[in-house]
């Protein structure tokens, strides 16, 4: 092989030894074991990751099903609270409406008995004359 100028044969012949060479060594090295050992560590990795996350998901979706069965029980605490409240609203004003009545019957009888005072005052005079 000249140094300066090596024909044909020769650049085709290193070519070949070269591409056999590469060739050699990616097998080589696809066949390490360990490259498919760092292969299948990666592989567990991944699988565990999906199995944190899919953990991760689960746990949160029952989060949010407890934050929900919270609202709702809270709203139904609130709605019960109303109802005792109206309901309490509702007898503190039939009491009320109650006890003005009698008020106004006590009034009345009173009203009564004094008119009753003044015919009979009246009558009295009448007879007095």
């Amino acid at each position: 092989m000249s140094f300066k100028y090596p024909d044909l044969q020769e650049r085709q012949t290193a070519a070949a030894a070269a591409r056999k060479a590469m060739l050699e060594k990616f097998r080589t090295a696809a066949a390490d074991p360990k490259l498919e050992k760092r292969a299948a560590e990666r592989v567990a990795i991944n699988e565990a990751r999906k199995v944190r996350m899919a953990e991760r998901e689960a746990a949160k979706a029952a989060q949010q099903a407890e934050l929900a069965r919270q609202a709702a029980r809270a709203a139904e605490l609130a709605a019960q609270a109303q109802r005792e409240a109206a309901e309490a609203e509702a007898r503190a004003a039939a009491e009320k409406a109650e006890l003005e009545a009698l008020i106004e019957m006590e009034k009345k009888a009173e009203r009564d008995a004094r008119y009753a005072a003044r015919k009979a005052a009246k009558k009295q005079r009448r007879r007095g004359y």
